[in-house]
């Protein structure tokens, strides 16, 4: 299977926790006003490659903590970007996907390939990049309307679970003794 990509960042530090392979998909149909990166939005842009070749970049770093998939709009490859995630999770890496639709769009869609990336994500960026919302104070998002969702808990909870950053940063504290 083939993908549609604008580029590809193997060190990043902001588009989740820890060292990150980021793969930023070409396409993109929401056209957000203030988009960060508006040269991913037309759909015949960017370049084609084998996601193979991803997947080695995955194991070519030992550091990674995960992979993020954003774009663009990833949703716009789905079926592409699940392969992608199936194959970092069988990696032991995590999976972070941006996206402009809510994740109640996305899980209630019946499209079969939005469902297989919904249920290969960990953590679901949501929502459009909305400019008077934007904040520099922001982890891991661009504005307040965006929302962190753990994904997995949100499936088997029937409702929106949010992601807590707090949860990452225990997991670095050391107890007081």
């Amino acid at each position: 299977m083939r993908i549609s990509l604008s580029g590809v960042t193997g060190d990043s530090i902001v588009d989740g926790p820890g060292l990150r392979l980021t793969i930023f998909t070409q396409g993109c149909l929401h056209h957000c006003p203030g988009c960060h990166n508006p040269g991913t939005h037309d759909p015949a842009g960017g370049r084609e490659a084998a996601l193979e070749e991803l997947v080695e970049q995955m194991k070519k770093n030992p550091l990674i903590e995960g992979i993020t998939l954003s774009g663009g709009e990833p949703f716009a490859q789905a079926a592409a970007c699940a392969d992608l995630a199936r194959a970092a999770h069988g990696l032991g890496l995590n999976v972070w996907t941006y996206t402009g639709y809510l994740f109640e769009t996305l899980r209630d869609s019946g499209d079969p390939g939005w469902a297989a990336l919904l249920a290969e994500t960990d953590v679901l960026v949501d929502g459009p990049f909305l400019e008077k919302e934007k904040s520099y104070e922001l982890h891991f998002r661009g504005s307040r309307n965006q929302r962190l969702i753990d994904v997995p808990a949100s499936l088997a909870q029937g409702k929106v679970v949010l992601w807590e950053e707090e949860d990452l940063l225990a997991k670095f504290t050391v107890p007081e003794s």
